[in-house]
């Protein structure tokens, strides 16, 4: 029987404990099918998250073929209905260039924005869920008081003041501005925004962020709280704020509402 050495066979133990990248797609065409029914996903998800506010909430990805055109999810449709192809495709002008049905306004200012200012960014959400609004009121950033919440640590930043609905361009520009090379913004008095390099990682980024606005509401009304140490919350948030760590704590969510809601998908 042939042994690895000592070294090679504790490398080989280190792989396989090891979560494992995602292959580059081999086109276009499935690139862009993973990015939507990954988006698709999102949207089922903030629905049983109950992220859902009348016409309120939209979440894009950016088209892998063509970078100044994004797919987002049509208006007045329940985010627990929407499928893939019920997915339209705009451009940074507001052109729905495949899709029958009108676009949230505001979700098109704020998105093209964002996706102009950052090429990085393939995916970005935001809705109007009730902790991120609650705690949006407050006017200040998210403390570093749990390990979660460390993965925003010096990585969000606030948008102040409300100025109502985001419909004029400037807005949206003054919002990527503030936003600028972090993954997350609270918008005051109005909600939670996050994006990411992957639509898993924004959709994550959401979940997780809406978590730590609830549990310091939560903390702070029991109690004064007892913020982690800047250099703790550094090194954790290298550990458990990674684009890496968005991805792959997304996947669990995705085999999950896949097996419940297998139409998102068509």
């Amino acid at each position: 029987m042939n042994v690895l050495p000592s070294s090679r066979h504790n490398q080989a133990q280190a792989r396989a404990r090891r979560l494992q990248p995602r292959p580059a797609a081999a086109s276009f065409e499935a690139e862009r099918l993973h990015r939507k029914q990954r988006l698709a996903a999102t949207f089922r998800l903030f629905a049983r998250y109950g992220f859902d506010q009348g016409l309120a909430g939209h979440v894009t990805a950016r088209d892998p073929e063509f970078p100044d055109q994004y797919w987002i999810n049509p208006l007045a449709v329940h985010f627990s209905q929407i499928r893939v192809s019920d997915l339209q495709l705009v451009d940074h002008d507001g052109t729905i260039l495949q899709g029958d049905r009108p676009i949230n306004t505001a979700g098109f200012t704020i998105h093209s924005a964002l996706h102009r200012a950052r090429p990085d960014v393939i995916a970005a959400a935001h809705t109007h869920s009730t902790y991120g609004k609650a705690f949006s009121a407050l006017g200040k950033k998210l403390l570093p008081i749990t390990q979660d919440s460390c993965a925003f640590y010096e990585d969000h930043e606030l948008f102040d003041p409300f100025s109502g609905v985001v419909l004029d361009d400037s807005e949206g520009e003054r919002l990527a501005h503030a936003l600028g090379p972090r993954k997350a913004l609270i918008l005051q008095n109005h909600g939670l925004l996050t994006v990411g390099p992957t639509v898993e990682a924004a959709a994550w980024w959401f979940l997780t962020m809406d978590n730590a606005a609830h549990t310091q509401l939560l903390a702070e009304a029991a109690g004064k709280v007892k913020p982690i140490a800047p250099d703790i919350a550094r090194l954790t948030a290298s550990q458990v704020g990674t684009q890496q760590g968005g991805y792959f704590c997304f996947q669990p969510l995705w085999d999950w509402i896949v097996a419940l809601e297998p139409d998102l998908l068509d």
